[in-house]
């Protein structure tokens, strides 16, 4: 057999691909996809990728439109343009039906949909009421360094890393006052409610 070479970037390129691309049609040849989609499958993900695709979605068309030529290349006609260019249709083409897929997918029908009011009910209003005050009786039963801590991540929303900036302590001393404050702050809600 003889040796592939890869496409290079002038103008017989077109001609080696053409050969590459018939060999696929007439006997399957993995040689041949090896060479193409070495060549193609980094400029397919750029080009995705310019187009708004992230990596993972980028990769995913990738994957489609190198199996879409494995299995389509007796369909490819030179007279109608270079291989890079039926190569690139057919990777615009997939974007174009998964951004249509996606499109549909994002809208439900809302018909005989019913919806919950953004309004707390008196039973759940309760029940909020009464869960507060046992977080706050249980907060109150746990060490002042530790409620500290609680209190800023929860309820000041600050990630741990800014706590340690706050409170000067090594962020491996934040982490295990939180660790032990939450097995506090468990022990007690189970006692308590």
């Amino acid at each position: 057999m003889a040796e592939i070479v890869a496409p290079a970037g002038n103008a017989g390129a077109s001609g080696r691909e053409t050969v590459l691309l018939h060999r696929i049609a007439a006997s399957r040849d993995r040689q041949a996809f090896t060479v193409l989609f070495d060549a193609y499958a980094p400029r397919v993900k750029a080009f995705m990728m310019r187009k708004g695709a992230n990596a993972a979605q980028a990769e995913d068309l990738v994957q489609e439109t190198m199996i879409a030529v494995w299995s389509k290349a007796a369909l490819y006609e030179a007279g109608r343009g270079t291989v890079a260019t039926w190569i690139f249709t057919i990777a615009r083409n997939l974007r174009i039906d998964r951004l249509r897929r996606e499109k549909t997918s994002l809208f439900t029908d809302l018909e005989g949909y019913d919806a919950e009011s953004g309004e707390e009910g008196q039973d759940e209003a309760l029940g909020r009421f009464q869960e507060d005050g046992y977080v706050a009786r249980a907060l109150a039963q746990i060490p002042e360094e530790q409620r500290q801590l609680l209190i800023l991540s929860y309820m000041e929303d600050m990630a741990q890393s800014e706590i340690a900036a706050k409170l000067q302590i090594p962020l491996g001393t934040v982490k295990s006052r939180m660790r032990l404050a939450y097995i506090r702050m468990r022990k007690l809600l189970e006692t308590i409610s």
